[in-house]
């Protein structure tokens, strides 16, 4: 099987601006994708977060940078552009690894608020998470 860099995509929402909000939504999200992905942070690639314009008393790289094997991974901090009526307090993450899985095996992971975001996407991995 040949591995190739796929894209794992998540994203959740923080319950206020502070810094503890903020680490337990990332930390729940992070969680979520290794979980769902059996994921095994030697073959991460980058992973890039952005976050809304509301959201700035912590990186969301930091709560990465702090898990266990994540000290090698490239992360980079981004903050979203501000649209109007888009969803509040939301933190998003693109995670590349080196994988021999096909995309349509990648489960991406929605959690909090932002479940509203990609609902064909929570929908598909709720059954394949069964």
């Amino acid at each position: 099987m040949a591995w190739k860099v796929r894209a794992i995509r998540g994203a959740t929402t923080a319950t206020h601006n502070s810094k503890d909000a903020i680490y337990r939504a990332v930390k729940e999200l992070i969680d979520e994708i290794e979980r769902r992905n059996q994921l095994d942070p030697a073959e991460i690639v980058s992973a890039i977060f952005t976050a809304t314009p509301d959201l700035n008393v912590i990186f969301p790289a930091t709560v990465a940078r702090d898990r266990p094997q994540w000290e090698n991974v490239p992360l980079l901090d981004l903050q979203q552009m501000q649209v109007e009526g888009s969803l509040k307090r939301c933190i998003r993450v693109l995670i590349q690894i080196n994988t021999p899985l096909p995309q349509d095996e990648i489960i991406h992971v929605y959690l909090g608020e932002a479940k509203n975001l990609r609902p064909d996407w929570n929908l598909a991995q709720i059954a394949q998470s069964r």
